[in-house]
């Protein structure tokens, strides 16, 4: 089985829903089912369906964090010497060779990638063409609007 990269950050968020799904999610949904039971038919009984249906959900979910965590390789950022390069777990500072505008990324696994917080994906294809260069390099990316340029201005582990 391959190892998927993850961060400490990420793997702490993971282990914190499984628990929820198992011991918050999963005692409720097996309750809101014995309700529906005692309603009698379960032919026409919709809170029945729905919550099989959720239960199903959670199950499922927790089979899938299981099955991640069990892969994973857990990745603390602060504990990088990558000589200035950027690999995974690394914070970028970047700016747009067009506009001058300023950016700053982390590279995280593909469960944890959030833009709006600054977080991408190993496999996007700004962290791909980021990974292995370092600070005053220039990054071409293919992006949905053509291609962009991005200098690496600082990289960062934290």
């Amino acid at each position: 089985m391959a190892t998927i990269p993850i961060t400490k950050r990420g793997a702490e968020k993971l282990k914190e829903e499984l628990q929820r799904l198992k011991y918050v999610e999963r005692p409720a949904v097996v309750l809101a089912i014995q309700e529906a039971r005692a309603q009698g038919d379960l032919s026409e009984n919709a809170e029945y369906d729905a919550a099989k249906d959720k239960q199903g959900f959670i199950e499922g979910r927790i089979l899938e964090i299981e099955g991640k965590l069990a892969a994973a390789q857990v990745i603390d950022p602060s504990e990088l010497d990558a000589g200035g390069r950027v690999v995974f777990g690394a914070t970028v500072d970047l700016e747009d060779k067009a506009t001058g505008a300023g950016v700053t990324y982390q590279i995280v696994g593909d469960d944890e990638a959030d833009l709006k917080q600054g977080l991408i994906s190993i496999s996007s294809p700004i962290a791909r063409a980021l990974i292995g260069k370092e600070a005053g390099d220039v990054a071409e990316v293919q992006a949905p609007g053509g291609i962009k340029h991005y200098e690496i201005v600082d990289v960062h582990y934290r």
